[in-house]
């Protein structure tokens, strides 16, 4: 039996426990990731999983049925960037309370001309994680990761797992470390 109960800064779980020793509850890539975590990144024992309801797994649901707030919740998004012929897959981290910028700010950073969000099936299939439960952590390698610089400030976010059936809770300024990882002043609006 696995051993829980680190305490979460926020919501109202029935247990935590450190993400990298709970593989099942996270998308393969994530634990891949976890696996090799760069202690220059931060004590890897800080990224919590805790277990939920997948149907409750959309951010406003989520929020009411678990008590986190909005402004401590935190979505990435895939985008597809295209310049002339070249597709470039990104993602972007945003607080739920906000949007990504993605036909100006993501345009511009990524240099292309024209920005959007990858479609579910293309996101899904590059990113080996479940529709709902994208996440930073564990995203293909070279792909740009622009982190919001509010989401790099919170003390704590709660971000997807890479499954829909579970969250990781980290601090903010851990998404900023990952790799590839850009914060970016007026990412979100």
């Amino acid at each position: 039996m696995i051993s829980s109960s680190p305490t979460v800064p926020f919501g109202r779980f029935d247990a935590s426990w450190p993400a990298a020793s709970r593989p099942d509850l996270v998308a393969d890539p994530v634990a891949a990731a976890l696996g090799k975590w760069d202690d220059d990144a931060g004590p890897v024992e800080s990224v919590l999983v805790v277990d939920t309801d997948p149907e409750v797994a959309d951010t406003a649901a989520f929020s009411a049925a678990y008590d986190v707030p909005l402004d401590v919740s935190a979505n990435c998004v895939v985008i597809a960037a295209k310049r002339g012929g070249a597709v470039t897959h990104a993602a972007c981290v945003a607080l739920a309370t906000t949007r990504v910028d993605v036909n100006s700010a993501v345009r511009k950073r990524l240099g292309a001309r024209k920005a959007s969000f990858a479609p579910m099936d293309t996101a899904v299939a590059e990113t080996g994680m479940e529709y709902g439960g994208i996440t930073p952590v564990g995203l293909p390698e070279g792909w740009p990761l622009l982190v919001d610089e509010a989401v790099a400030a919170a003390p704590y976010v709660l971000i997807g797992s890479g499954k829909r059936r579970s969250k990781l809770i980290l601090p903010g300024a851990l998404l900023a470390r990952l790799p590839n990882a850009e914060v970016v002043t007026g990412l979100a609006l």
